[in-house]
């Protein structure tokens, strides 16, 4: 179970950072400046300040004017989060279409790109159902505006398509980091409601386990207690029977344990695909399944040596592909279940440890055997074989 949490979390990093809340301040900082990369445009009404032949009133006024109008799109985007009123944010993108229209009317045609920033912050900060509306008519206004200025008709047709194109990307943009937010926020749920289910498979196997085995024990004991003054010998026997019952108990709970520790090829083929895709490593997995006639120690003896070859291609190889194959061989000595992973890694001798010595031990108690070593000029390669069930 641990691994399996081990590997959540891997492919849990997969997922982008854009779909994920900013929480410490580098974070918010990396978006802000993300933000602050688009206020790039800005430079048409920039420019016209400088050079548009204003004067120096009409520049003090367009200055503060700007100024509010930038100052007022970053807290709308930056700060807004789902839980603000859909009425506080429709005021704000009002608020900024309001200043967009004055200064375009009152400085001319190139302050019209403020419209755009009016689109697209109605895009991110408005849910769907209402920014939908909110984009076309962003455009509309700027439209109307455009056709109110002096050769705003120029400016029209390079602003319609980034006004209307920018602020629907925002809307898919948000509706793509709600849905993924949304998908880890259930995969939590599930990863939490699957833990539960286990604790309570076990505690139900254990009561199954022990409930009766314990009570046959309090019974004999408090017997053999009353027995004991005046025979001896029936008590002798009462204990025998504790001592019995008591070794049985120990033996089902270990067998039990066995079971819930116990890994399968499936479910660790499973978890090395997401591991190894979690690190950038690009992996092929065996086409054919595992063979029915192979027995469960030899298959556990197979899983836990690929978690561990796993393992080490993801921690110590540097490895960008790995190779993992299964499949049912014939030799002179019978049939063998052979299983191969190998990696273009950094590759290097085997060095001794508990990891290599603990697979040896497993398979070797299964009959089978492990091999390890370079593969070619670089790479690693971890090789187990295990003999396959004569029914196969």
């Amino acid at each position: 179970m641990a691994r399996t949490k081990e590997y959540e979390d891997r492919a849990d990093r997969g997922f982008p950072e854009i779909a994920k809340r900013p929480e410490s301040r580098g974070q918010k900082v990396v978006k802000a400046l993300w933000i602050s990369i688009w206020l790039f445009y800005l430079s048409a009404p920039v420019t016209d300040l400088v050079r548009g032949g204003h004067g120096l009133g009409a520049r003090l006024l367009g200055g503060l004017g700007l100024a509010a109008f930038v100052a007022w799109y970053l807290v709308l985007v930056f700060r807004t989060v789902p839980q603000m009123a859909v009425r506080r944010v429709l005021l704000s993108v009002a608020v900024l279409a309001t200043q967009a229209t004055v200064l375009s009317l009152s400085l001319g045609r190139e302050w019209l790109v403020l419209f755009v920033y009016v689109s697209i912050s109605s895009g991110v900060a408005l849910p769907g159902e209402i920014s939908r509306w909110t984009v076309p008519g962003a455009t509309a206004l700027m439209t109307a505006t455009a056709l109110a200025l002096p050769d705003g008709d120029a400016y029209l047709a390079g602003l319609l398509i980034p006004a209307l194109m920018g602020g629907f990307a925002m809307v898919g943009i948000r509706a793509m980091i709600r849905t993924t937010i949304e998908l880890r926020e259930a995969r939590a749920t599930v990863a939490q409601l699957a833990a539960n289910e286990e604790r309570l498979r076990m505690a139900r196997d254990l009561h199954d386990l022990l409930g009766h085995s314990l009570s046959l024990i309090t019974l004999k004991s408090e017997l053999a207690g009353r027995m004991l003054p005046g025979q001896p010998e029936a008590a002798a026997q009462q204990v025998a029977d504790i001592e019995r019952v008591s070794r049985q108990a120990l033996v089902d709970v270990r067998e039990a344990v066995s079971g819930y520790r116990r890994p399968t090829l499936p479910g660790e083929l499973a978890g090395a695909r997401t591991a190894l895709a979690a690190a950038g490593v690009l992996v092929s997995l065996p086409a054919e399944e595992v063979p029915g006639s192979l027995p469960e120690e030899a298959e556990s003896a197979l899983a836990w040596s690929l978690r561990e070859a796993v393992t080490n291609v993801v921690r110590h190889s540097g490895a960008r592909s790995c190779a993992i194959t299964l499949e049912a061989r014939q030799t002179l000595a019978g049939r063998f279940v052979e299983l191969t992973v190998s990696d273009d890694g950094a590759g290097g001798q085997p060095v001794p440890g508990n990891g290599l010595t603990g697979l040896t031990e497993r398979l070797e108690a299964v009959g089978g055997t492990l091999l390890a070593g370079p593969a070619d000029r670089t790479g690693f390669r971890l090789q187990a074989r295990v003999p396959l069930g004569s029914g196969s």
